[in-house]
């Protein structure tokens, strides 16, 4: 069972409270691959790259399973690139620079060696191009999962709302779900969401709060894990979605229960890639620390009680 990638491949610049990078690798197909690989042993990859992107790094994530005919390099041209501040409470940035580069002209193209790809993750991207991707696909997928961000809601609200009518899951943080519904409430602007704009499923990513899986009327919650040093979070929601899909593909399991499992795989892989700078972390991570990290998720929750009638 093959799962499709979409999104950016890119090159970000960060700064926080605790350290400051030069250019390094980033973008959020580049996280959701590293992320999903630890699951899945075949992932199609679409974007778009530049000639200065580094073959090492294509090299390396073909290593690990993921399939590049997807993914245009464009010669002559620049990759995308991103350069943000943090604040100390680190959910906060400013973003300094952004050159769109090579996705200023995107047009993205399935090649037939993807067609087999059950499971679908749209990355955050501009609303249009997730719709395209969409629409050329040459079979409807078992599973759509959508990120999105606040600046497509300010600045592409229409093809935004045409596009979540289309998917099964849409991931998004506590502040764009507000921002979404006009609802401070995240129980209310979660109903909201899934009757009025499309999804199945919802999921409300809360950094170091946690996240909230919804459908219909359940609700699961998963917390986030305590870390001691948190270096850069850049990644870290496209690193949790990353994990989520890579798990549903992995098993094949698209039930709430499986998507409760995938939460908290998300969320394990998303810790490992705050302690970090870019995807370092993610690129060394092994199978036994990933299982070892999932059992603390699991001894931070678990608890006995009893209840009096």
């Amino acid at each position: 069972m093959s799962l499709l990638v979409v999104g950016t491949m890119a090159f970000d610049a960060i700064e926080t409270p605790f350290g400051k990078s030069d250019k390094i690798v980033g973008g959020a197909a580049t996280y959701i691959a590293w992320s999903a690989s630890n699951f899945v042993k075949k992932i199609n990859q679409v974007a778009v790259v530049g000639e200065d992107f580094p073959q090492a790094e294509l090299d390396a994530l073909k290593a690990r399973g993921v399939q590049l005919d997807g993914v245009e390099i464009r010669k002559g041209e620049k990759s995308f690139f991103w350069s943000g501040r943090y604040h100390m409470d680190m959910n906060t940035r400013d973003t300094l620079d952004t050159q769109l580069n090579v996705l200023l002209n995107f047009d993205p193209v399935i090649p037939a060696s993807y067609e087999d790809s059950d499971f679908v993750m749209l990355g955050n991207l501009m609303p249009s191009l997730q719709m395209q991707i969409l629409d050329r696909l040459p079979k409807a997928p078992k599973l759509v999962v959508m990120d999105t961000m606040n600046f497509w809601m300010e600045t592409a609200m229409d093809d935004l709302l045409k596009v979540m009518k289309r998917v099964d899951v849409l991931t998004i943080n506590d502040s764009e779900a507000r921002q979404l519904t006009n609802e401070y409430s995240l129980v209310k602007a979660a109903k909201k969401i899934l009757s009025d704009f499309g999804p199945k499923y919802l999921v409300i990513k809360k950094g170091e709060h946690g996240a909230l899986l919804f459908h219909g009327d359940h609700v699961f919650f998963a917390p986030a894990l305590p870390l001691e040093e948190v270096f850069d979070p850049t990644g870290a929601g496209d690193t949790f979605a990353g994990g989520f899909i890579g798990h549903l593909a992995a098993t094949k399991d698209i039930s709430f229960e499986n998507m409760k499992r995938g939460i908290i795989y998300g969320s394990a892989l998303a810790s490992f890639c705050v302690e970090k700078f870019g995807a370092e972390r993610l690129r060394e991570v092994t199978q036994a620390e990933i299982e070892a990290r999932v059992k603390l998720f699991v001894d931070l929750v678990q608890f006995d009680i009893q209840l009096v009638d």
